[in-house]
């Protein structure tokens, strides 16, 4: 990675009373892949029309590759983005389509086919030129969009929740071919969204977004396992959050704790608890089948409950079935400690 590629100092954005953006500072390396990740109205997307251009911050600056482009319109400064609806122009063909920004600019016909043929290649749609919009896939129209903004070769991309109208397996399959594309450009992506598993899937940062501010920025991996407040595990996948006398209940300490769900272990209750485990026993509440994995749901005396869930590789303990006394245990380390 270079130097920043995008970078926001103390920026804010009000919308009359409300404060949509609240004093962010941000940098995006060159060719990184940079998740906002945040719940309906958590600002992320403001955040991104910032950078794009279509808004101005009421305070705070807004730079690219080091220049201030925080008085620029969108035209003028080197990114492109793409929307959830696409925005394709259904009389156009998939040629015209993608080759339109260059023909506005007043490149030549000759190149800017050519352009507009490479950029449907890198987005493995080679032959579909010809084509309108409505004769496309879901998938295909979405790598149409994505061709028209790599044509003129930004310095960074803005993804504005694009695979939100995709079907699931269509777009777990667009997330691969993201990051992948991601790779083979060497382009800065900047993408929204409010789902977990892109982030987690795509990116090589997220930050988590609440409130207009930034709750926490880091690796996916670091921020899920090490999340920095109580909003953050929760948001980010799913968690047992452990407060006050709970916590003291349950994980033996004051405080305020979140258990992942997978960290947690079923047994028997004649089963003992290994060195260096944490152990409560419960009822089966409830057992949801969901595929690949099954989701428990325990209560503990006092109307604790906690959540648990299993991959299903191998049989249950012949105990686990609904309204059974069980055992969970886990490991005291994956009990992790968050601010009160």
């Amino acid at each position: 990675m270079t130097e920043a590629a995008v970078r926001l100092v103390s920026v804010t954005k009000d919308f009359g009373a409300v404060r949509a953006v609240d004093g962010v500072d941000l940098s995006l390396a060159g060719g990184e892949f940079f998740s906002l990740l945040g719940p309906s109205g958590s600002g992320k997307t403001t955040l991104l029309r910032l950078v794009a251009g279509f808004e101005r911050p009421t305070t705070g600056r807004v730079e690219l590759s080091g220049r201030e482009v925080t008085a620029l319109p969108p035209h003028r400064r080197d990114v492109r983005t793409v929307f959830q609806d696409y925005a394709l122009f259904p009389h156009m063909s998939v040629e015209q389509n993608v080759a339109y920004a260059l023909m506005v600019r007043g490149v030549r016909k000759a190149e800017r086919l050519a352009r507009a043929r490479e950029a449907l290649a890198t987005v493995r749609l080679d032959g579909f030129g010809p084509r309108r919009p409505a004769e496309l896939s879901g998938g295909q129209r979405q790598r149409v969009a994505l061709a028209r903004a790599l044509v003129d070769r930004p310095a960074v991309l803005l993804l504005d929740e694009p695979l939100g109208a995709l079907d699931l397996s269509l777009r777990r399959r667009m997330q691969t071919e993201l990051k992948e594309l991601q790779r083979t450009t060497g382009i800065t992506f900047l993408l929204v969204t409010h789902d977990q598993e892109e982030a987690l899937t795509m990116s090589d940062r997220v930050a988590v977004v609440s409130d207009g501010r930034i709750e926490q920025i880091g690796p996916p991996v670091e921020v899920y396992e090490r999340p920095a407040t109580a909003f953050v595990a929760g948001f980010m996948g799913t968690t047992n959050l452990l407060r006050g006398a709970a916590a003291r209940r349950v994980v033996g300490r004051p405080g305020t704790f979140s258990i992942r769900p997978e960290r947690i272990r079923l047994a028997d209750l004649a089963e003992p608890p290994a060195e260096g485990e944490r152990t409560v026993t419960g009822r089966v509440a409830d057992i949801v089948h969901a595929g690949a994995h099954t989701r428990f749901t325990i209560a503990l005396p006092h109307d604790d409950r906690l959540t648990v869930i299993r991959q299903n590789l191998a049989g249950l303990p012949p105990s686990v079935r609904p309204d059974a006394e069980i055992r969970l245990l886990w490991d005291h380390d994956d009990a992790f400690p968050l601010p009160s």
